[in-house]
C-alpha cells in the first residue's frame, strides 16, 4: 500500500486542528503515521497552515498520494507547483534558476492575496463593531429619552396633583376662616 498525506485530527468537539502527516495508506486516521508535515488550523480566517514545504515535495516526489483535503492545502501552499517545476528541470525543460524564479513569483503573489484577504477580514470586522456601536447609541438615546419623557410625564402628574391639592385646600381654608370672622 503507498504512503498517504493525509489529516490527522486533534482538537476540542467542535474545535478541530489538524497535523499533516505521511502515513500508510492501511493506518486508521488518528493512528500511527511515519512523518509530520505541518498543521492546518481550519478555525482561523483565512485557516492557518503550516508546512514543511521541502519535505512535502519529497514526499510526493517518491510516490505518496495526498488525500482530496490534504491535495487542495498542498496546492494552496505551492507544493504541487513546485513538484510541477521539479519535473520539467529533471526532464531538461526549464533551468533550476528558472523553476524557482516561476516558484517565487507565484509565492509573491499567493502571499499579497492572502495579506489582501486578511486587511479585508479586518475591516469587515472593524465595520461590524463601528455598525455595532451605532446601533448601540441609537438604542440608548431611544432609552434615555423614552426615560425623560416619562419623567416628564411623572413630574407634571405631581405638580397637577399638587396643584389640586392646593386648590382642594384653599377654599376649606376659606371656609374655615369664614365662620370664626362672624
Amino acid at each position: 500500500m503507498p504512503a498517504r498525506i493525509r489529516l490527522q485530527r486533534h482538537g476540542k468537539k467542535n474545535q478541530p486542528f489538524y497535523h499533516i502527516v505521511v502515513a500508510d495508506g492501511r493506518a486508521p486516521r488518528d493512528g500511527r503515521f511515519i512523518e509530520k508535515l505541518g498543521t492546518y488550523n481550519p478555525l482561523t480566517n483565512p485557516a492557518t497552515i503550516d508546512l514543511n514545504l521541502d519535505k512535502a515535495v519529497e514526499w510526493l516526489k517518491n510516490g505518496a498520494q495526498p488525500s482530496d483535503t490534504a491535495r487542495r492545502i498542498l496546492s494552496y501552499k505551492g507544493a504541487l507547483l513546485k513538484r510541477h517545476l521539479q519535473i520539467g528541470v529533471e526532464k531538461g525543460a526549464i533551468s533550476q534558476e528558472q523553476a524557482d524564479v516561476k516558484f517565487n513569483e507565484w509565492l509573491k503573489a499567493k502571499e499579497t492575496k492572502i495579506a489582501n484577504v486578511k486587511s479585508e477580514v479586518d475591516n469587515a470586522k472593524r465595520d461590524s463593531k463601528k455598525a455595532a456601536m451605532e446601533a448601540e447609541k441609537k438604542a440608548n438615546e431611544a432609552k434615555a429619552a423614552a426615560v425623560a419623557a416619562k419623567r416628564q410625564a411623572a413630574a407634571e402628574a405631581e405638580a397637577a396633583a399638587k396643584a389640586e391639592a392646593e386648590a382642594a385646600e384653599a377654599p376649606a381654608e376659606e371656609a374655615a376662616e369664614a365662620p370664626a370672622a362672624e
